[in-house]
């Protein structure tokens, strides 16, 4: 009897196994949400459960509420409290249902209020993401001619992104002046990005933040290594230096606001390093996919370095680019 029901508990594990491994949904998903925003979903088999992960547009990397496979249908659940002018909230649910043609995904999603109407109604696709490929070893790596990126006197080979641009330049400093109004709504700056675009590279720059300051370098204009006033704080990815809400820093190496501190950033091969006042911080770890704001959810277009303005003030001096060479 014992062995009967041994080799049943092993049928059923592996009969869980393979459907799991034969799961055309499990994998990471980069989206092209609806108005062109960029976006992201990652689908896993964890603990005999479907679990998601989705990136809408800005902001972090969120656990879905649920998801589920219903015959060819993935139905993604997420949950939404936004509050109103009263303060009191309002709980939203928001449904993704995608389909699959190969390696394509195409989504739909719907929004409901908690007395069932419906919102937000939109269509939207996604393409799988290759494997990662193997850790690259950077020893074996070889970089270009340096490229000075900011000339110290001009802005020369970039344009903002947006409206309302803070930024100029000072004795050699690239200055963001975005100023807030206490107890007005935030007020959005432009963002700034170099002309020429790059694929993989070693990126060097001094940043300066001030009090409560929120910027961002993206590599390649699609993932962003945070820039803040983070010292002192308990390790998060959202604190200096790290992949926003992807890669968390080893170790704090952030200096106190104020004072400037020096950012070796490497990206090839969708892999990343940065070195944050002298430290590793991050050493040679997976991307799995864009940070909240990329410019396209796709990994394998050239791109810019981009630089967060519209969210504080902030200075950047000593900007320079060593391309990989093939």
């Amino acid at each position: 009897m014992k062995t009967s029901l041994c080799l049943l508990a092993a049928l059923s594990l592996a009969a869980i196994v393979s459907a799991a491994s034969n799961n055309p949904f499990i994998g990471r998903w980069a989206l092209t949400l609806p108005e062109g925003r960029a976006g992201w979903l990652g689908v896993e088999e964890k603990d005999g459960a479907l679990q998601a992960s989705v990136l809408w547009g800005g902001g972090s990397v969120l656990p879905a509420a649920g998801a589920k496979v219903e015959g060819n249908r993935l139905i993604v659940t997420r949950i939404q409290k936004p509050k109103g002018k009263d303060g009191k909230e309002t709980i939203i649910t928001e449904t993704i249902t995608a389909t699959l043609d190969g390696d394509a995904m195409k989504l739909t999603t719907v929004k409901r209020n908690q007395a069932g109407k419906e919102s937000g109604q939109a269509e939207f696709t996604g393409k799988r993401i290759p494997p990662l490929p193997a850790r690259p070893n950077l020893k074996k790596v070889k970089f270009g001619k340096p490229i000075a990126l900011f000339n110290g006197k001009d802005l020369s080979g970039w344009k903002t992104i947006g409206d309302n641009s803070g930024w100029s330049v000072k004795g050699g400093v690239l200055d963001n002046n975005a100023p807030q109004e206490e107890g007005k709504p935030h007020k959005r700056y432009a963002n700034l990005r170099t002309e020429r675009e790059f694929t993989d590279f070693n990126l060097s720059l001094e940043v300066r933040v001030p009090k409560n300051g929120n910027s961002g370098v993206y590599l390649r204009g699609i993932y962003e290594v945070q820039v803040a006033d983070s010292c002192g704080k308990p390790l998060d990815s959202h604190n200096m230096g790290g992949i926003y809400s992807r890669i968390t820093p080893a170790v704090a190496a952030e200096k106190p606001d104020g004072e400037w501190q020096t950012m070796n950033m490497t990206l090839v091969d969708r892999h990343a390093t940065v070195i944050l006042n002298g430290k590793t911080i991050i050493d040679n770890q997976p991307l799995l996919g864009v940070t909240g704001g990329a410019l396209t959810s796709d990994e394998f277009k050239h791109g810019p370095i981009f630089l967060q303005g519209d969210h504080t003030s902030v200075s950047y001096r000593n900007i320079v680019l060593r391309p990989v060479v093939k």
